[in-house]
């Protein structure tokens, strides 16, 4: 590389709603994960890395404003020694159940594997992401997901490569969502007490989901979840009563304080008035699509 020489390269990682899970807790970060079920969106996080003379300290930007980025920092730290310039613009809301830090992590990965000419395989740096996740408390099975597309059951934990994965066929089917404020993964993960009333709970939904795996059975699989470990408040239970009277399925994203719902397609334009009742909807589809350079 020459001297003075700049080297920029970007990656788009998608979005992840997890509808229920079971926390597997283990002494090495590859191992530690979750299993469970979840849906990945066509929507997500574009992130650019910059790396050259002139950039002296790694710095981590979200939607234009600096941010401790803290998941993409250990990524950076990861894999480089140099200082990085790290740029996300997220289509979707932060820290809100929809695995903005997993695809931060992914999009910071695969940039910088370009940038600096690593030559790491999908499963490295897959595997860096979800190292750098858990460390965080930012999450634990969206970076697994998120690496494959589609509505992605966790039937084993750990990284990609180490945990393994299956899917539930479907179409890129619309998804509707409702944000009803922020809720940071670690605030959950962090209590023993919420811990084992979600390993209760993501046991029993995965049984149930493994005797159908269909897209509407793990809507209720999720559904059932979210108001059996209590997740779910007042509010969240609400707006899924009323996206039922209308014939959809609703739940909330794992974790964070939001509602997404689904249904025929003749339903989604009831389901989406039905949102609008409460805020802004969100609409997003289902997306077979993975991590991609751009």
């Amino acid at each position: 590389m020459a001297s003075k020489e700049t080297i920029s390269a970007r990656a788009f990682a998608p979005a992840h709603i997890t509808g229920f899970f079971e926390v597997h807790d283990h002494t090495d970060p590859v191992r530690k994960g979750s299993t469970g079920c979840g849906i990945v969106l066509n929507a997500g996080v574009e992130t650019t890395v910059t790396i050259g003379e002139t950039i002296e300290e790694t710095a981590i930007s979200l939607n234009g404003k600096h941010v401790a980025g803290s998941t993409s920092r250990t990524v950076v730290e990861m894999l480089t020694d140099r200082p990085v310039k790290v740029e996300s613009i997220a289509q979707i809301p932060i820290e809100c159940g929809l695995g903005a830090s997993g695809a931060g992590a992914l999009g910071t990965a695969y940039a910088l594997n370009r940038a600096l000419s690593l030559n790491l395989t999908a499963n490295k740096l897959n595997e860096v992401a979800h190292v750098a996740e858990v460390r965080n408390r930012s999450g634990l099975g969206d970076v697994a997901a998120q690496s494959l597309g589609g509505a992605v059951i966790r039937t084993s934990p750990g990284a990609p490569g180490i945990g393994a994965c299956d899917r539930i066929p479907t179409g890129e089917s619309d998804v509707f969502c409702i944000v009803l404020g922020k809720l940071p993964t670690g605030s959950v993960l962090g209590n023993e007490e919420a811990v084992r009333s979600i390993n209760t709970a993501g046991k029993v939904a995965m049984k149930r989901l493994m005797v159908r795996p269909s897209i509407e059975n793990f809507m209720t699989c999720s559904r059932d979840f979210s108001i059996g470990t209590k997740l779910a408040n007042e509010k969240v239970t609400d707006i899924i009563e009323d996206v039922e009277a209308v014939g959809g399925i609703a739940s909330q994203a794992m974790l964070g304080n939001t509602v997404f719902a689904m249904g025929a397609n003749c339903k989604g334009a009831e389901i989406e008035e039905i949102l609008s009742c409460f805020g802004q909807v969100l609409h997003y589809r289902i997306s077979p699509g993975s991590i991609r350079m751009i």
